[in-house]
């Protein structure tokens, strides 16, 4: 698994889509943490850019190599190695460079800034855990999405209509709800429909981090006083490593069973 993870690392990695992406985000980082004196107006407008493009990235990267490697992967099938060690292996390969091109990239303006010597560290931190997390999560998606269509059309229409619904659609049908039932307690949905998005859960988390839930209103107290907590921190983590955790066992549940 290792080695296949190594040579699908280090093909990404010599791809100029991988440096674009990376210099992508050097720049935001730079223009973004240089030219702006207040370090929470930065970190949330990175929040906006990264909770939308770091899933459609991740989603279009895993689906693009998949279909890209197709034939490779059938010349690895017929090795004697397992399915699980060769997708797996890819899936990291994949995530690892795009998780790498996200952090380095934030990362260097963040050192050279000094923020390490701010309280603004933690909020950036943060920002860089969910942005992995997403990364690892829309990729395996992906994946998934590849694994189970044959035809390529039809895996980037339904990789991209994913992306769009949990970037979209999913927050239309959300605010939606809480208008038409908005004469009943939905505490409880928020919370529960908040944490089947892994896109609202990151934004939700670094909002409140942040300390500007009262511009959410109601739903920001709601929500302050449960994300506020250590308790609700901790479990907005699992929630985002479960959302890792099985995508990447469905990818070695179907890889197993698929005919190639």
């Amino acid at each position: 698994m290792f080695k296949i993870l190594k040579y699908s690392f280090f093909d990404l990695i010599r791809s100029r889509w991988s440096y674009v992406y990376f210099l992508f985000y050097l720049a935001l980082g730079f223009v973004l943490l240089f030219l702006n004196n207040d370090l929470s107006k930065a970190v949330i407008t990175l929040m906006n850019v990264i909770i939308v493009l770091v899933p459609l990235i991740g989603t279009i990267f895993g689906v693009m190599y998949f279909y890209n490697s197709k034939e490779f992967t059938e010349l690895l099938l017929a090795q004697p190695l397992k399915r699980s060690s060769i997708f797996l292996g890819q899936y990291l390969g994949v995530a690892g460079s795009l998780t790498m091109s996200l952090v380095f990239g934030l990362g260097i303006p963040f050192v050279l800034y000094g923020l390490f010597k701010s309280d603004a560290i933690w909020n950036f931190s943060l920002l860089l855990v969910t942005g992995t997390f997403l990364t690892l999560i829309f990729t395996a998606l992906a994946f998934n999405i590849a694994l189970a269509h044959e035809n390529k059309i039809k895996g980037f229409g339904f990789a991209v209509l994913l992306w769009l619904f949990l970037a979209v659609i999913y927050d239309g049908l959300f605010l939606l709800s809480l208008i038409v039932f908005e004469e009943y307690p939905l505490d409880t949905f928020s919370l529960v429909a908040t944490m089947f998005n892994p896109i609202d859960l990151s934004r939700t988390l670094i909002l409140l981090k942040l300390d500007i839930s009262a511009l959410l209103g109601y739903t920001g107290a709601i929500f302050k006083q449960f994300f506020g907590t250590n308790y609700g921190l901790i479990l907005s983590l699992v929630m985002l490593l479960l959302w890792t955790i099985f995508p990447i066992f469905s990818l070695i549940f179907k890889a197993k069973r698929k005919d190639f």
